[in-house]
């Protein structure tokens, strides 16, 4: 007797596009952090350390971004996973672009928007991670 049935396919990311997602999320939460400490010290460095994390994370997501974009063309149509991860990070650097203008104006001027929307980026990149991290796959359960 044989029994064959349909063959799982794993669709996970690529080493480096593994290390471009995963580096968003400590980058986005070093900033999130420093705002933190800003907001409750006054210290205009750490307002500059918020602000250079929140470009290093905008590169690391935009180059994640690039990747889910492939990915997206690769990936079974019937699973709307791939989508969802895209504009995921879509909305993350977004979101991270507008905080990094924010951030650009004057430290006092900075917050407490800069603050929010650290907080909301650090949340999303750590939700895209989770989606994108995970293995994802098509045809058999889920």
């Amino acid at each position: 007797m044989t029994v064959t049935a349909n063959p799982v396919y794993r669709n996970v990311p690529s080493p480096l596009h593994a290390i471009l997602l995963a580096g968003t999320v400590p980058l986005f939460l070093g900033a999130l952090l420093s705002d933190i400490a800003y907001f409750k010290t006054y210290e205009i460095q750490w307002s500059n350390f918020a602000s250079w994390l929140i470009a290093a994370g905008l590169v690391f997501c935009g180059l994640a971004l690039l990747f889910a974009l492939v990915n997206l063309f690769r990936a079974d149509q019937k699973s709307g996973r791939p989508a969802v991860y895209l504009l995921l990070l879509l909305v993350t650097w977004v979101i991270g672009l507008v905080n990094a203008f924010e951030h650009a104006k004057d430290a006092w001027a900075a917050m407490p928007m800069g603050l929010y929307l650290s907080v909301v980026i650090t949340v999303l990149a750590c939700i895209a991670a989770w989606t994108g991290l995970t293995n994802l796959r098509s045809g058999g359960a889920q």
